[in-house]
């Protein structure tokens, strides 16, 4: 019994065992999810290939059949240039995409890079096709860029050529050139490079602080202002300094083998059974208009060239050796330097003054100062004298003038002391109303001393029988 016992025990938890590890397995393929699919095979496409297509079909996320269907159509409302230009990057080769065609009845089998190039390869001519909408797209972008800059060039002639305040700058320039050869074989001259103007900053003064282009631009300011506007007559020349005459012409021819190769397309596109292929249709107008485009820019281009080599006739310079990219850089430069000269002008004349106030200021406290000490140095003269001759000299003016005879008598006094102290009050009380008494009487102050003295005698004298009749 005790054996029976251990064995269904045994049993139970052999039992128990497995289904507590069948249970953790189904939790973890819960948590796993469910199973991934398995990546079917490619069968044409290579790898690399596929990838690249697959991330194109990613981002855009629109059914197969319908982005077969706008390119049919050159739905340009749906198609972008990015969109076409990419799909033209990434698509098979057209060998691959024929290759395709055969697993058409295997398409659910087919990876999805090559289920799209079963959809696509039944475009007729789809590269060629895809090339002309992208060129459709772009073509206003590409006037865009030719355009303005044939106008701008064309501008940029007729503005140098007709600046009347350039051609007087250019006057000036020849006369002080001339002044400045005067005696060498370089006098006399009718005229000269049209790029010598931009080496006009490295002639410079002794000093090195101006230039000959400081010179001349303070030259019209003085005497020939008109030739100042110069350069906010030349608008365009900046603009017309960055086109590349070649790069231009790039273009246009580039632009003209599209049209042609696009024209040649169309006469030999094959008819199509779908209802929703316009590509002929809309691509014949496209080509009418574009046509017309590319003519008139051939006639600015043209005039554009035209107005160049008369320019260079006008200025005396061989277009084909200087290019219109080099001849407008360096009026640009030129125009540049110009304006940054009358800026310096500016802040020399500026300096310069600030200079002179600050010398009109020092000398004029200078003067102030040295004026105080003058003033200052005669009032301690004055004061010293004052001390010894100040009422000798208020009583000799008293007498002079006669006022000393018109004051009332003050009360009589019993001795000579009294008298002298009368004098002395008098001779004050005088000077004080008779501040305004002639300038003459001091002039004749040092010629009567003695009569003075002899007079200031006989006054004690006159006090004394004053006193005694009292």
């Amino acid at each position: 019994m005790y054996i029976i016992y251990l064995i269904s025990t045994f049993i139970l938890t052999f039992f128990f065992f497995l289904s507590s590890a069948a249970k953790k397995e189904q939790e973890v393929d819960d948590k796993k999810g469910p199973p991934k699919k398995k990546a079917k095979e490619l069968k044409v496409l290579d790898p690399k290939t596929a990838q690249n297509l697959s991330i194109y079909l990613g981002s855009y996320r629109m059914p197969y059949e319908e982005i077969k269907n706008v390119i049919l159509e050159v739905n340009e409302e749906v198609l972008t240039e990015s969109m076409v230009s990419n799909l033209i990057k990434q698509l098979p080769e057209a060998e691959q995409l024929q290759s395709l065609a055969q697993y058409k009845d295997e398409y659910n089998d087919l990876a999805e890079p090559e289920q799209f190039g079963v959809v696509m390869c039944s475009v007729p001519r789809l590269r060629p096709r895809l090339n002309a909408i992208q060129f459709k797209l772009l073509f206003n972008e590409q006037i865009d860029n030719i355009k303005p800059d044939i106008v701008s060039v064309t501008a940029a002639c007729e503005e140098v050529k007709k600046s009347k305040s350039f051609a007087t700058l250019l006057e000036i320039t020849l006369l002080v050139g001339n002044f400045m050869n005067a005696g060498s074989r370089n006098a006399g001259a009718f005229g000269f490079d049209i790029s010598f103007l931009c080496k006009l900053k490295d002639t410079k003064s002794a000093d090195q602080k101006t230039t000959l282009l400081h010179f001349l631009t303070e030259i019209c300011e003085q005497e020939h202002p008109d030739a100042l506007t110069f350069p906010d007559e030349m608008v365009h020349v900046e603009k017309a300094s960055r086109v590349s005459a070649e790069t231009l012409q790039k273009n246009l021819d580039q632009m003209k083998k599209q049209i042609a190769d696009l024209q040649r397309d169309i006469e030999s596109f094959p008819p199509s059974n779908n209802e929703k292929d316009k590509f002929v249709e809309k691509m014949t107008i496209f080509v009418k208009e574009a046509q017309e485009q590319y003519t008139k820019l051939c006639m600015m281009h043209d005039n554009m060239v035209s107005s160049f080599q008369e320019l260079g006739q006008y200025f005396v310079f061989d277009p084909k050796k200087l290019t219109i990219e080099e001849f407008f850089l360096d009026m640009h430069n030129f125009r540049n330097m110009f304006v940054q000269a009358l800026k310096d002008n500016q802040k020399r004349r500026e300096a310069e003054e600030k200079l002179r106030r600050a010398k009109l200021a020092k000398e004029k406290a200078e003067k102030e100062k040295l004026e105080k000490q003058q003033k200052k140095d005669q009032l301690i003269d004055v004061t010293g004298d004052a001390d010894e001759t100040g009422v000798m000299d208020s009583l000799l003016e008293a007498l002079q003038s006669g006022a000393a005879f018109r004051r009332k008598r003050g009360p009589r006094q019993a001795n000579r002391k009294a008298g002298c102290a009368v004098t002395s009050l008098l001779a004050s009380e005088l000077t004080k109303d008779d501040a305004l008494t002639s300038v003459g009487a001091k002039k004749k102050k040092k010629a009567n001393d003695e009569d003075l003295i002899e007079m200031d005698i006989g006054h004690e004298e006159s006090a004394d029988m004053l006193t005694r009749s009292s």
